[in-house]
């Protein structure tokens, strides 16, 4: 008894002292959130002098992360809302009376990023009008963003997420729900251990009607003004008790299969085959003053009636499809043997160049250059051409915080962001993938360099160095490489050409993404992305020095 009543008092005093945690992150950040109400209000009056719901067209999103993407449960449309470019939001769409898009809660942060007012109030975006209605019911959660809310049954259950400001922070796990027919909230107290305070976790519903919970973000101070963050990689289910009104249990589970890395910032959707997909992410490297991450563009399926996880594998394009249809010419008789024994075959060409950034990392570029056919004989219709054998495969690129949604069988991926050194890259592009056939990734909306921005500008020696080193790179070395290039300008005709006239400064931005893509594949796996940023300048800048 002595110890069973020692372990109860020593779970109050944990709440307590949560609780106490809690009042004085919201009394420092009142003052901080009314600073900002001031400036949310002047929004509001502007938005109510809109009274018609206009629909025009226009050019593809601004870029942005953390939005929601949905698909319409009626019509081929997908809906997308909110977001952040600079410093998020959380939508559930209802299949009820033409489709229904939930939001709860979100943040919004000042211009200078300083500042942070975390919302708490309950939208309704009605599909059928394009309509919004708020939804004013008390006894929700308290504001927050990094939040998840699914549809379960005829409520909305949602759970976790962080409240922020200029000086505390604190992570949640507690659960509510909202009744979709009384439009009532209510805290759920499950039983069993669930999931410690986060954010950013997948929250998906099983066919079975329970719901899981994986991974997720969270971060402590382990002394003053240094923070430590958590990437969570473990797996809980939320089952409602049968027969018990309210009642829910939490259970802690350990499925097999290929599981994910350790990760942060990934996207989450429900396949066709009921199954919740798992894109991309980031795995920070943390230090006591530093901060690197491995931002990944890897695909996961988890299957919650096996509980198993499996690695998303593309097939790749058939290769029937590549091959062109047109007719073969007719050859003389005897044509194809005289070539085919004569001295005149060649073998095809490889040609290797190493490039050496200013931090010495070396890439090392391997291209094989198809032999000239010979005269008179003309290349086969049937085979494929230079450019479709070696045609770069198209992919998504490295991202955390991307958008996702599942439209007859086809996964959308939109935006997201990656860092490279002290600077991020908000992305703006759009891709498909048919998870029925899994072959290749589509891009409908490719990301141009020139709208690329970073958020802020770098205040790091190092990384104002390394960009530098790589675009002013000294005679000595320019020189070895003019000689190595002497024999590769077949192979130059695949790289982004130089305009007339053009400056590096605006040749790099332009092109950037490719060489980037080009030193990723050239580097050792598992680089860091600075690394490969380097190397892709310093490639960038032979090549328009050549080119010159």
């Amino acid at each position: 008894m002595g110890k069973k009543g020692k372990k109860e008092k020593k779970g109050r005093g944990a709440e307590k002292t949560a609780a106490k945690m809690e009042k004085k992150v919201s009394k420092r950040s009142r003052k901080e959130e009314e600073d900002l109400e001031a400036l949310i209000a002047h929004f509001q009056t502007l938005d109510a002098k809109k009274t018609q719901v206009v629909e025009t067209p226009c050019p593809p999103p601004s870029p942005r992360l953390n939005a929601s993407l949905s698909a319409h449960p009626e019509k081929d449309e997908l809906i997308l809302f909110g977001g952040e470019y600079f410093n998020g939001q959380k939508a559930v769409v209802v299949p009820q009376g033409g489709g229904q898009v939930w939001i709860f809660g979100g943040e919004f942060a000042s211009p200078d990023g300083e500042q942070f007012y975390h919302y708490k109030d309950l939208w309704v975006l009605h599909l059928a009008t394009r309509t919004w209605e708020q939804v004013r019911s008390p006894g929700g959660p308290s504001g927050r963003s990094g939040h998840r809310m699914v549809a379960w049954k005829r409520q909305l259950i949602l759970f976790g997420g962080f409240h922020e400001s200029t000086r505390d922070y604190i992570y949640y796990n507690d659960v509510y729900a909202f009744n979709l027919d009384t439009f009532t909230w209510s805290k759920l107290s499950p039983s069993g251990t669930g999931p410690t305070p986060r954010s950013g976790c997948q929250m998906t519903v099983t066919p079975q009607g329970s719901i899981v919970i994986y991974g997720g973000y969270s971060k402590q101070r382990v002394k003053k003004d240094v923070d430590r963050g958590t990437q969570h990689a473990d797996m809980f289910l939320l089952k409602s008790e049968e027969g018990g009104e309210g009642r829910w249990t939490w259970t802690r589970i350990n499925p097999s299969g290929a599981k994910p890395s350790p990760r942060s910032g990934f996207s989450v959707a429900v396949a066709p085959n009921h199954q919740t997909l798992l894109f991309g992410g980031v795995c920070d490297e943390e230090e006591e003053e530093s901060l690197q991450g491995d931002f990944l563009n890897d695909l996961y399926f988890y299957d919650a009636a096996k509980n198993r996880w499996f690695a998303g594998q593309l097939k790749g394009p058939k290769l029937e499809k590549r091959k062109r249809r047109r007719g073969k010419k007719v050859e003389p008789e005897g044509a194809d043997k005289q070539e085919s024994g004569g001295a005149s075959t060649q073998a095809p060409l490889e040609v290797v160049r190493e490039v050496v950034a200013e931090d010495g990392t070396v890439v090392t570029i391997k291209q094989v250059l198809s032999a000239p056919s010979p005269a008179g004989r003309p290349q086969s219709d049937e085979e494929d051409g230079p450019d479709e054998a070696e045609s770069p495969t198209i992919e998504p690129s490295p991202r955390s915080n991307a958008m996702l949604a599942v439209k007859h069988g086809r996964l959308y991926l939109y935006g997201g962001m990656f860092e490279a050194g002290n600077r991020q890259v908000t992305l703006s592009d759009l891709y498909c993938l048919d998870l029925h056939k899994m072959e290749e990734w589509t891009a409908l909306v490719e990301m141009d360099p020139e709208t690329q921005e970073w958020l802020e500008e770098t205040d790091s020696e190092e990384d104002s160095d390394a960009v530098e080193g790589a675009e002013g790179r000294g005679e000595d070395e320019e020189d070895e490489d003019s000689g190595e290039d002497s024999g590769e300008e077949g192979g130059e005709q695949h790289h982004p050409l130089v305009r007339p006239g053009e400056q590096f400064a605006d040749y790099l931005p332009r092109t950037e993404q490719y060489w980037v893509q080009l030193a990723r594949d050239a580097t050792r796996p598992g680089a860091q992305e600075k690394s490969v940023l380097r190397a892709a300048h310093a490639t960038a800048r032979a090549f328009f020095d050549d080119s010159a």
